[in-house]
């Protein structure tokens, strides 16, 4: 096995954009994903960035990705991660890449000291929410 999980460069504008293209289809959002390369290179490797992105490559070839910022609770007086997209390319689902690149979230909670680590799911997407259960994220209906 040989998977790397590294943070994104702005080199990888064009992937991300792939990343998240394939997302929309397979969430049937497609419509609604408007981003650029632009966007991604203002907004990811600007002057102040406030969203960030892992890459995960398996065998040196990319395969998936997690776009993240950071949150705040009043009530914790503390930061979280908010996970804004993850995605794996089907032909490296089953591989651990998943997983991987929630656990390397959840480490940079766990070492920031931060409160929080959430995200949304479809409701209706099966196999996204039997994979967040199996890696012990609970469901909240509020």
């Amino acid at each position: 096995m040989s998977l790397v999980i590294r943070s994104a460069a702005p080199d990888d504008a064009a992937l991300i954009i792939r990343f998240i293209a394939a997302l929309a289809e397979y969430e049937k959002l497609s419509h609604e994903a408007k981003a650029s390369e632009a966007d991604i290179l203002r907004d990811l490797f600007g002057a102040n960035p406030k969203v960030f992105c892992e890459i995960a490559e398996w065998q040196g070839k990319p395969v998936g990705f997690s776009l993240w910022f950071y949150t705040y609770s009043t009530f914790q007086g503390r930061h979280g991660i908010w996970l804004e997209d993850l995605f794996v390319d089907p032909e490296a689902r089953g591989l651990g890449v998943g997983k991987a690149l929630l656990v390397n979230l959840a480490q940079r909670c766990v070492w920031e000291g931060l409160g929080r680590f959430g995200w949304w799911g479809l409701d209706w997407n099966e196999p996204s929410i039997a994979f967040y259960k199996s890696q012990g994220g609970v469901m909240q209906d509020e």
